[in-house]
């Protein structure tokens, strides 16, 4: 059960209220159907179209005001919602970077415990542009040193306007988190697709399972409440993934269950 979950007076423990935006998108559908697998949560989507079978505010994260009464009563707020459009300023502003702003300040005003903050490996895929990270990417394994350094959570590149702007998502949790106690955790997603496998090359390197995102997200929810801030790279166990995830291994318990090199070559 959840560490965030609110004792009963009977000694039991009371379900994690957890709110998922972008509930309707592929991410925020597998978090959903983990969450109601396990038991012990009770959800709500804030979805800019209906969700079934949920409690559900529809509005889109880019207007406060209307996203405001979703987050009353929430403990956790997994933040899914993402525009992953058009790579311009004027297409990332309103949902990646407003939307990041009212997210975080929606869970502020009700009083939420945590926010689970759905970043990208595109903040540091601009590594692969140099070696030996291009070679990882392009496939040219035989080019690859057996001792290349992982980049760690600690660094970034960002790869286009997207990546820049989970970048924002992630220093705003930041500040938040120093400014008002929330704890906020930031996972920067791989490569999540409807097959479930690897569909080019360069997703190799970057794959991230079904069932992978589920429990890193779902550790992220149900982490210690003295975790107040952390950045998380999540992948499944690919040979050629060149992202540390020792450190969520390490912090969270994170052990993905799957690897990109089951599949052959795409």
């Amino acid at each position: 059960m959840a560490d965030t979950q609110i004792d009963r007076a009977d000694g039991g423990r009371a379900a994690t209220r957890v709110l998922i935006t972008g509930m309707s998108g592929l991410i925020g559908g597998i978090l959903r159907r983990r969450l109601e697998q396990d038991g012990g949560y009770e959800l709500r989507a804030l979805n800019r179209r209906p969700v079934e079978g949920v409690d559900c505010f529809q509005a889109d994260v880019g207007d406060l005001e209307a996203i405001k009464p979703a987050f009353e009563g929430i403990d956790v707020v997994a933040h899914m919602a993402a525009y992953l459009g058009d790579d311009s300023f004027e297409g990332q502003l309103p949902g990646n970077v407003i939307g990041a702003y009212n997210v975080y300040e929606a869970a502020r005003l009700a009083g939420v415990k945590r926010v689970v903050f759905a970043s990208s490996g595109a903040t540091a895929r601009g590594f692969e542009a140099e070696p030996p990270y291009d070679a990882i990417a392009e496939g040219r394994y035989e080019d690859v040193p057996d001792d290349f350094p992982r980049i760690t959570h600690e660094q970034t590149w960002p790869a286009g306007i997207y990546g820049a702007a989970k970048i924002w998502g992630e220093a705003l949790g930041r500040h938040f988190s120093d400014a008002y106690g929330m704890s906020v955790l930031c996972v920067r997603i791989g490569r999540v697709n409807e097959a479930d496998r690897p569909e080019s090359v360069s997703e190799v390197c970057r794959y991230l399972s079904h069932r992978d995102v589920a429990q890193m997200l779902q550790r992220c929810i149900d982490a210690p409440d003295d975790l107040k801030y952390d950045i998380f790279f999540a992948l499944s166990d690919n040979r050629w993934g060149y992202r540390d995830i020792e450190h969520p291994r390490r912090v969270l318990g994170y052990a993905p269950q799957d690897s990109a090199d089951r599949f052959g070559p795409p």
